[in-house]
């Protein structure tokens, strides 16, 4: 049976609870495997796994209960090593680094947040500020719409105002959010989104970063802003130099 892997705690973390479970159907008793000062949190990995909710929603559990007894680095929805004997190898290879991430990372948390503009203010925003949209939405106006010519004209200079105040904003949040947290990773870029970056947050800090979101959205009322958090410190794990597939952990990606 191929191990499943959860996280990687120190030797000296807590004992797990009695009867956590985790992924697959029914779902499987969770184990700490120890690798000199180091641990993985695992267990055994179902055949056939795919990201399907209730799972992602068990792993996350699993990292949540650890991680409340202490600092753990968490892996990736999916990682699955061939078995037991892979994983404490991994370990013992790069200890230094894991040893070194545990202790950067105990006590943070990260936030997600994601934002994107509130079409109808960002558009009155945008005509607000410039004289020349204004001018010719209101010649077009006039005209009864304007020829097609002045229309993609128009289309145009919207558009160009919109992503000019993307970059604006995009700078902004993280300007402000920036200050309240002690790193940041940019996630993968989406056309629905101008902002999708991770922040690592210190739990005595949360709140400060909290309010601070809370003053983003009072001064920028154009953005909607999305907040996933606290979790796992997935962004700043790190897997450390020499990453590759021949390390015998791979990962299945859950769904978006």
């Amino acid at each position: 049976m191929s191990t499943y892997v959860y996280g990687i705690v120190a030797a000296t973390h807590p004992a797990l609870p009695d009867g956590l479970k985790g992924v697959g159907d029914p779902p499987g008793p969770v184990r700490l495997l120890p690798a000199g000062e180091l641990a993985a949190v695992v267990g055994e990995a179902p055949e056939g796994l795919r990201p399907k909710r209730r799972d992602l929603i068990a792993h996350q559990a699993v990292l949540g209960e650890a991680g409340a007894e202490g600092c753990v680095l968490p892996m990736r929805f999916g990682s699955v090593a061939p078995d037991d004997d892979t994983v404490t190898t991994v370990l013992t290879e790069r200890a230094d680094h894991y040893r070194e991430r545990l202790q950067a990372l105990d006590g943070r948390v990260e936030y997600n947040v994601k934002a994107s503009h509130v079409e109808e203010a960002v558009l009155h925003k945008v005509m607000s500020a410039d004289p020349d949209i204004r001018a010719l939405a209101e010649a077009n106006r006039r005209s009864g719409g304007g020829s097609y010519e002045d229309k993609l004209r128009l289309g145009e200079m919207v558009a160009g105002a919109v992503r000019a105040q993307e970059a604006e904003d995009a700078a902004r949040v993280q300007e402000l959010l920036d200050s309240a947290a002690e790193a940041t990773s940019a996630g993968p870029e989406s056309s629905g989104w101008l902002v999708n970056i991770s922040f690592l947050v210190h739990r005595d800090a949360a709140g400060k970063f909290l309010d601070t979101i809370e003053d983003a959205r009072r001064n920028l009322p154009h953005l909607e802003l999305r907040v996933n958090g606290p979790l796992p410190p997935y962004s700043f794990v790190d897997p450390g130099p020499a990453e590759s597939a021949h390390t015998g952990i791979t990962s299945a990606q859950p769904v978006e």
